[in-house]
């Protein structure tokens, strides 16, 4: 189960990156944060960009709405999503069926 938390109305959780995959998708949970391979490399921060795009899709939020909190240069990071509209538990129950669409 993915641990998260609502703080001044955003959702925050955590995130283990897995870069320079084959392509970008939500890989599940592991250790209570949730699993996401990106298909950039971690290089002048291109896979902190991809993240928050597959983020943005995948939560139906701007890219805007997506923040990476800490962690930038490292593969664990917190992130903040502003603007989610279902309930934060639908979310990430539906996360392992909605990966294989995107």
């Amino acid at each position: 189960m993915i641990d998260y938390s609502i703080r001044n109305g955003q959702l925050m959780f955590r995130v283990q990156v897995v870069p320079r995959a084959s392509r970008s998708e939500i890989a599940g949970e592991h250790n209570g944060s949730l699993r996401v391979r990106i298909a950039a490399p971690p290089v002048d921060g291109a896979a902190n960009d991809e993240l928050i795009r597959l983020l943005a899709k995948t939560f139906k939020v701007a890219r805007s709405a997506v923040q990476i909190v800490s962690g930038h240069n490292g593969r664990m990071k917190q992130v903040s999503i502003e603007g989610v509209t279902s309930e934060p538990s639908t979310d990430f129950t539906d996360l392992q069926r909605l990966h294989r669409k995107l």
